[in-house]
């Protein structure tokens, strides 16, 4: 009814298990927050790319039209072919010398500004 395992056959014991458990859960516990900086860095990089594209949206604006007009989301939008990502809250108006634009993710803490020079912080 019962097989003897001879003692030439192989297998783990139960102490070889746990410590490959063990080690697994470390593993874990190390690469998930990992993870988690890197979705955040990815959403602060969606909202800088966005910041950046209204920015290059409205310099298109101003070359074509008068550096004095004011350019919005609305306008760069409209006739200039900027897409916004569903994600990314975004403002922005002004004209080329009083420019500013805000963009937040809405997964991440932070916010990103544009000024006139296009410089994103």
């Amino acid at each position: 009814m019962f097989k003897r395992i001879s003692e030439n056959e192989k297998g783990f014991t139960l102490i070889e298990l746990l410590i490959v458990i063990a080690i697994i859960g470390i593993l874990a516990a190390i690469a998930i927050p990992q993870f988690n900086q890197y979705k955040e860095r990815a959403y602060d990089s969606d909202s800088k790319s966005n910041l950046h594209n209204l920015y290059l949206a409205c310099k298109a604006m101003w070359a074509d039209t008068q550096s004095t007009q004011s350019c919005t989301v609305a306008t760069a939008i409209a006739s200039y072919g900027y897409i916004q990502s569903g994600e990314v809250s975004i403002t922005g108006s002004g004209s080329e010398t009083a420019f500013s634009g805000t963009a937040k993710h809405n997964s991440s803490a932070n916010t990103f500004t544009v000024g006139t020079n296009g410089n994103i912080s």
